[in-house]
């Protein structure tokens, strides 16, 4: 079928997306738009399916759907030049990957050292002298001595 080209059907289950997907990159211009059969059905080239396999992938990524329009947009003006553009940007979404990982391992020790001091009660632990949740520090004034949670 290379000749004719692919139904959306044929290129929503290579690249392992739904049609309304497909259409919805089409309108916003992550796709190119696709030709029409006489019968006027969209017909895609072969490049859609790989196209729409980087969009996904660049997606599991964390990038944004805004971020891969421009990502695919450098890479089409290059004209044989390099564009900064995947490493930067890769390199970013590295940095606010880490800062995530951060976060939510200050986050884990927290519930985990909830967890392991019994607490049952959000009131009652965070007015604790031992609550092991970060926000004791705002219940200062109202700490008492006293068994844990």
């Amino acid at each position: 079928m290379s000749g004719a080209g692919l139904r959306s059907g044929q290129v929503a289950e290579a690249a392992g997306v739904n049609i309304q997907t497909l259409r919805y990159y089409e309108r916003r211009g992550l796709l190119a738009e696709p030709g029409r059969s006489p019968g006027g059905h969209r017909l895609y080239r072969e490049e859609a399916v790989t196209a729409l396999r980087v969009i996904k992938a660049a997606q599991r990524l964390g990038f944004t759907l805004e971020e891969v329009a421009e990502l695919l947009e450098a890479g089409r003006h290059r004209h044989g030049r390099p564009v900064a553009g995947l490493q930067g940007r890769a390199a970013a979404k590295l940095a606010e990957v880490d800062a995530k990982i951060a976060d939510l391992t200050t986050i884990r020790t927290a519930l985990a050292a909830a967890v392991d001091a019994g607490c049952d009660d959000l009131t009652v632990c965070a007015s604790s002298s031992c609550c092991p949740i970060p926000f004791t520090d705002l219940a200062e004034e109202d700490r008492h001595a006293g068994p844990c949670c």
